[in-house]
């Protein structure tokens, strides 16, 4: 069965779906090609801090509604170094914020928006094929209900994350891979409590990492640093939450309520970028070209500035026949991807217990966490980078 539409979106995802909307709203035909079921995409829990660019970009898909008036909105984010807390005063520092809305809600708003607008989205969409992507006739292959399909399009959008088939594609010759993979992970429980603080509280202490973060004002997500070889299994919600109180101190601990995990998992830490990020009318968005360890809120966020990149571009080759910011996707998408990832392995090195952390290197994380807090510079530098560097 042959189809034809103008861009294929491998991944529906929250980038393969923001990125249909947004074209669909300038007009723009999108077919949707997603591996798993529906459900199974909603029920991955993932981080959920919003960047002000990404709120503006979900804004412009007409997908907001819902963020605002559930979304949690904060000025600021708090760093303890050994029970010494300071907080980063986004509003204060470069007047802007960002929204704790979680990306499973985000991806609920984009397929609702996506069924409204009436576009095409294959879920179980097996053994996607792409063929002649570096030619002006792509196409993409693939079984659905024990049928084969061609679908023709003028580009291909590889939002498929990091496992996917299309940056798998590309040649090996054509693609050159830069990675740091960290020798620890994040143990994360999800728990229906009512959040420690009204903002973010990263911990950093001699036993390791610890973030307390929030879903809502009634669902938290905590985290600890663990060690690759933990498994969840030997993590109990008493052990948990005992490890926690630890890592953030009695003054913190003391406002903390707990209760039964109603999901825990052990996310690895890595830094990954995949260059270019285009081959002939090929394009890969988000997780198949980047990925950022936790630490500094990115992933979602990079993920939404490559979308608004790229549909910016489409929108400009469609409407005028201007291909020049097609062209540039790559470089352009790239200067924020390293961006992004140098401020991402600067939290994650300050404030993780490195395996091979000697005296020496606790002292300087320290001296930095004194700069930082002493400094107005140094806050308003992480706050910008924080809440996001322009698109």
């Amino acid at each position: 069965m042959k189809t034809k539409t103008q861009v294929g979106i491998v991944g529906a995802g929250p980038s393969g779906l923001l990125l249909a909307q947004l074209l669909h709203r300038h007009g723009i035909e999108s077919v949707v090609l997603e591996r798993q079921s529906r459900d199974y995409v909603l029920s991955r829990i993932r981080a959920g801090v919003l960047e002000r660019g990404t709120v503006a970009l979900l804004e412009q898909a007409g997908v907001g509604e819902r963020m605002r008036r559930e979304g949690l909105a904060h000025d600021g984010v708090m760093l303890q170094f050994d029970s010494r807390l300071h907080r980063i005063d986004f509003r204060e520092l470069i007047d802007s914020s960002v929204m704790v809305y979680g990306q499973t809600e985000v991806t609920r708003d984009l397929m609702n928006a996506r069924d409204a607008s009436g576009g095409l989205t294959v879920y179980e969409a097996q053994d996607v094929t792409l063929v002649d992507f570096g030619s002006d006739r792509p196409r993409l292959r693939y079984i659905n209900d024990g049928e084969s399909h061609e679908l023709e399009c003028d580009y291909i959008a590889g939002c498929d994350g990091y496992h996917g088939v299309c940056r798998a594609s590309v040649p090996a010759e054509k693609i050159q891979l830069f990675e740091r993979v960290y020798p620890f992970g994040w143990l994360g429980i999800l728990s229906r409590t009512r959040p420690l603080d009204e903002e973010l509280i990263y911990t950093s202490h001699e036993r390791g990492f610890a973030l307390a973060s929030m879903r809502s004002h009634s669902v938290s997500r905590y985290y600890v640093q663990c060690t690759l070889e933990d498994k969840v299994e030997d993590w109990s919600d008493d052990r948990f939450w005992d490890e926690f109180r630890l890592r953030v101190g009695p003054e913190v601990a003391a406002r903390l309520e707990t209760g039964p995990s109603i999901e825990k998992s052990i996310a690895p830490l890595r830094s990954f970028v995949a260059e270019p990020m285009r081959f002939g009318n090929l394009f890969l968005v988000g997780d198949a070209a980047h990925i950022v360890p936790p630490t500094g809120a990115k992933g979602l966020n990079l993920a939404a500035s490559d979308v608004g990149y790229l549909s910016r571009a489409l929108i400009e080759r469609y409407q005028t026949g201007d291909a020049r910011a097609l062209a540039t996707y790559s470089e352009t998408a790239l200067r924020r991807i390293w961006a992004a990832e140098r401020f991402s392995w600067w939290m994650t090195s300050l404030m993780h217990r490195f395996p091979e952390t000697t005296g020496f290197d606790r002292r300087v994380q320290v001296a930095e966490f004194n700069y930082l807090s002493g400094s107005r510079a140094a806050s308003t530098a992480l706050a910008e980078n924080y809440v996001g560097l322009p698109h």
